[in-house]
């Protein structure tokens, strides 16, 4: 279960792009279930203060943004295998770092957030994120830098970057 983002393309597994497939056929089939809320809501009168009117299009508006997100990225995905165990920080790794000042190693995975949805207590960052941009293709024991929210930069050294295996 790893996405890859890749400029405009996104590399999933089958297992991912089959889940996420999944998850767009059930909201497509839910349409009608909304649409139904929305005309019974809408017959209880008065929509200035009809709460659940509104709720009900509140939430079509939602599914609806979540079906146009799907469609695309299922559009442009391409479904492979995991990236190479070459030691190159890469989306679809799980990176170990440290900090400079820090004793403690981070372990995290650098994907992107449809697969970090459901991978629990490991941690997931972006490969567009500050941190994801400034280690990607580092060589494990390779230290980069990269700013922070505050201005300051932070260094960052790649430990060990191996596939993720879901």
């Amino acid at each position: 279960m790893v996405a890859v983002s890749d400029t405009q393309v996104t590399w999933l597994t089958q297992e991912a792009y089959d889940r996420l497939k999944h998850e767009l056929d059930e909201l497509i089939e839910n349409r009608p279930v909304i649409a139904a809320k929305i005309n019974d809501s809408r017959e209880e009168g008065d929509l200035k203060e009809n709460g659940g009117y509104h709720a009900a299009r509140e939430e079509q508006g939602q599914q609806e943004a979540r079906i146009r997100h799907l469609q695309e990225l299922l559009r442009s995905a391409k479904v492979g295998e995991a990236p190479e165990n070459d030691g190159l920080a890469g989306p679809g790794k799980v990176l170990t770092v440290r900090y400079e000042g820090d004793d403690e190693d981070e372990k995290f995975l650098l994907a992107t957030r449809e697969e970090g949805a459901s991978e629990g207590d490991l941690d997931v960052y972006s490969p567009e994120s500050p941190l994801g941009k400034a280690l990607l293709g580092a060589k494990e024991g390779e230290s980069r830098e990269y700013e922070l929210p505050n201005g300051s930069t932070q260094k960052v050294t790649l430990v060990k970057a191996v596939p993720y295996a879901g």
